[in-house]
């Protein structure tokens, strides 16, 4: 599959790796993809990644992700799986820039043609793609309206190791927001944790009891 990824820093060369382990053709969009040469996947202007993918990725910060994706324009995302991992917060980690909403609403409903779908966004890069590195199973959560880019969406997570038992569909769109201010959950976890790689596990009560 062609997966354009929009964003070159941590999460976005994480993800290149592990799609591209698993057989994608990976392209990291740049607005300076002369400079970011020295990445180890092939680097490409916003526009170019976006229109040469099947699946686009939003791996951009979230206070960005709108401004970036209207440059873009709405013509090349129509019709596209678009994977929204951002989360928009303030520079000290401590409010959310959507706090009434979500970004991945703010997307769709901006470009109302693309399939819009939010994961990966409760775990920092490392889990994202070695979920199997931590310390027992754990949860990644998928919201959006297109039953089809879910289903895209969800094979893609499994080609990172995330077994479908893993993986909880959670609803419609809006249920982005509980993905999303989760963040601010994340940020207390990681301080008592003193690491920022760890996840959450969904569990629930015995249907045997």
């Amino acid at each position: 599959m062609r997966i354009g990824i929009l964003g070159t820093g941590n999460v976005g060369r994480a993800l290149a790796a592990g799609w591209s382990a698993a057989g994608h053709e990976v392209v990291l969009g740049s607005r300076r993809p002369k400079e970011r040469t020295d990445l180890g996947f092939a680097v490409a202007g916003l526009g170019e990644a976006a229109t040469h993918a099947e699946v686009v990725v939003n791996a951009t910060p979230g206070t960005a992700s709108l401004d970036v994706l209207t440059t873009i324009g709405a013509a090349a995302l129509a019709g596209k799986t678009l994977v929204d991992v951002g989360v928009g917060l303030s520079d000290d980690f401590t409010e959310l820039s959507h706090p009434n909403s979500s970004l991945s609403e703010q997307i769709q409903e901006a470009f109302p043609e693309t399939l819009v779908v939010k994961t990966l966004c409760t775990m920092d890069a490392s889990a994202m793609t070695d979920p199997g590195g931590l310390d027992g199973p754990s949860t990644v959560f998928l919201s959006g309206n297109s039953a089809a880019a879910k289903q895209t969406t969800a094979r893609l997570l499994g080609d990172l190791g995330w077994p479908p038992a893993s993986q909880l569909d959670i609803g419609g769109i809006t249920t982005a927001r509980g993905q999303e201010h989760f963040a601010l959950l994340f940020m207390g976890i990681a301080g008592g944790l003193g690491t920022h790689t760890f996840n959450i596990n969904v569990v629930s009560r015995s249907s045997a009891v």
